[in-house]
């Protein structure tokens, strides 16, 4: 046994008698499962260009909303080529529209900017957004429970149900008689 000091920040510090290898292998378990609840925000990447067009810009977006939901933040990159170097403000109006299609589920954490031949801005889920969605789960979560427990007794409910009547056959269901092979 060993007189292993638990909590060193209490005034006055707290000790106790125990087994020290017991305990830091106790205090590792809790922090691996304080590692698995944690949330791990990954930064996702969308590629635009200037002169994207109109379907594969919707598909875009939507990915992007996807990142959003999953509490990942995104990236949108849009890259310019050749001569769009000079028409700088396509790409600005492309981002501009971004925003604006996403203004109900991002908040803009780093506004666009030019970095070489590429323009771009990250968007982090609104938490707004995040809090009503995390809601609505734990709303269809107690909703699912208290079905679950509604469906305990499912023998009552069918003993209640009269037999179904036999449906009669029409002439495609009606049973063939077997093929006679001709030699």
């Amino acid at each position: 046994m060993d007189l292993v000091e638990v909590s060193p920040m209490a005034k006055p510090p707290v000790c106790k008698i125990m087994d020290y290898g017991r305990f830091k292998y106790l205090e590792k378990k809790k922090q691996n499962e304080a590692k698995k609840k944690q949330v791990v925000v990954q930064l996702k990447e969308v590629k635009l260009r200037p002169r994207t067009e109109e379907h594969d810009y919707d598909v875009k977006v939507r990915k992007i909303r996807e990142f959003l939901a999953e509490s990942n933040k995104a990236r949108v990159t849009v890259t310019f080529r050749g001569r769009e170097m000079s028409h700088r403000e396509l790409g600005q109006k492309v981002l501009q529209r971004v925003i604006e299609d996403m203004k109900d589920v991002a908040v803009i954490e780093a506004a666009p900017r030019m970095e070489g031949r590429q323009m771009f801005m990250i968007l982090a889920p609104n938490p707004k957004m995040l809090q009503a969605q995390r809601d609505r789960a734990r709303a269809a979560e107690a909703k699912g429970a208290a079905a679950a427990a509604g469906a305990a007794s499912p023998a009552p409910q069918a003993a209640a149900q009269p037999a179904a009547a036999p449906r009669p056959e029409t002439p495609a269901e009606a049973p063939r008689p077997p093929a006679v092979e001709q030699q």
